[in-house]
């Protein structure tokens, strides 16, 4: 009888040493004073990724290690900011796809058609929350009116730049209708760096979560994470990320964000506050965490594939059909939600 070993993320809030002996990683945090707590032991067929929330000291000959095994690692400093991720080499390489995946990037036309299309799914996600919320008492319908209105001009937008204006007026509005939908918070308006209120701070907190998630998802395919369409590629980011995580931030970030809320899985003690920033406590990192893993493990059905998909999965078949439409095999329709 073959066993197939499920393999999920692990997350390491504790700054630590992590060794290897054998197919086992063994993580040893430490406390403020560098005294050694109980180590945890993590199989490595077991591992997907890992995700490191405090100072990680380790051999480069773990890092050649976790290469070999296609585990990435995600870190992020105290303050919830993403700092960068360690990624195995490449081992789905395309030059045929690389090359027209510039391509799409270089020619106006192309790469305008892309960046409106993530935007699309966006929006549409972001008015499927706020419909969800409506018809739950919550008269989300002027936010609901007022996106809408904005929709309208996606057509006779003529640059990327005018696009992303545009977006950065419907997330405001959108942000606005997060005081009817929450409870017990104040979202007031967005804050990111630094995040001044706690919703601030798990709206970030989560889209990194979400842009790891991206990345990992794109890294399991032979889509280039630099040359993205919405957003300008830079200097030292996996802009490509970026694109894909706007349509699943409302799904994902958002509605986890609405659930730990509204159902009271997260409180005020759950936060640092300090002078100019606000970041959750290690307890309220493990609950969040917990939550959206939660999520990215739930299914749907999918209607054309018949079967059942989790979230998770959502995402890399969403590389998939990005790969489609730029070798000219299929046209890319974001995935909206109609569940």
């Amino acid at each position: 009888m073959i066993c197939c070993i499920m393999k999920k993320s692990y997350y390491l809030f504790n700054p630590g040493r992590l060794s290897r002996k054998d197919n086992t990683l063994k993580f040893v945090p430490v406390d403020e004073d560098g005294n050694e707590k109980q180590p945890r032991y993590l199989p490595v067929e077991s591992v997907d990724e890992l995700y490191a929330f405090g100072s990680l000291d380790a051999p480069s000959s773990l890092y050649n290690f976790l290469g070999q095994q296609q585990i990435p690692v995600h870190f992020f400093d105290y303050y919830e900011n993403y700092t960068g991720s360690f990624m195995p080499r490449d081992s789905l390489l395309s030059g045929k796809l690389l090359m027209a995946q510039a391509r799409f990037y270089d020619k106006k036309e192309k790469r305008l058609e892309l960046a409106r299309l993530f935007l699309e799914g966006a929006v549409h996600n972001m008015v499927r929350n706020l419909k969800y919320y409506d018809n739950r008492g919550k008269d989300t319908q002027p936010f609901i009116d007022q996106i809408s209105g904005y929709e309208k001009s996606f057509t006779d937008i003529t640059s990327v730049s005018e696009l992303m204006g545009l977006e950065g007026n419907i997330r405001k509005t959108y942000y606005d209708a997060f005081n009817l939908i929450i409870n017990d918070f104040t979202m007031g308006g967005r804050s990111m760096q630094p995040p001044l209120n706690e919703v601030n701070s798990l709206i970030s907190f989560g889209n990194m979560m979400c842009y790891s998630q991206c990345l990992r998802a794109i890294h399991q395919t032979q889509l280039n994470p630099v040359i993205s369409f919405l957003h300008s590629p830079g200097e030292r980011r996996y802009s490509l990320s970026l694109d894909l995580a706007e349509i699943f931030k409302p799904i994902l970030v958002d509605r986890v964000i609405f659930k730990v809320l509204n159902k009271k899985m997260l409180h005020e003690n759950d936060f640092e506050i300090s002078l100019n920033r606000v970041v959750l406590k290690q307890g309220g990192k493990k609950t969040f965490v917990q939550a959206f893993e939660e999520r990215l493990t739930e299914t749907i059905q999918h209607r054309q594939l018949n079967r059942a998909v989790s979230y998770k999965h959502l995402i890399k078949l969403e590389c998939y059909k990005l790969i489609k439409h730029i070798l000219v095999i299929e046209p890319y329709k974001p995935l909206k939600m109609y569940w």
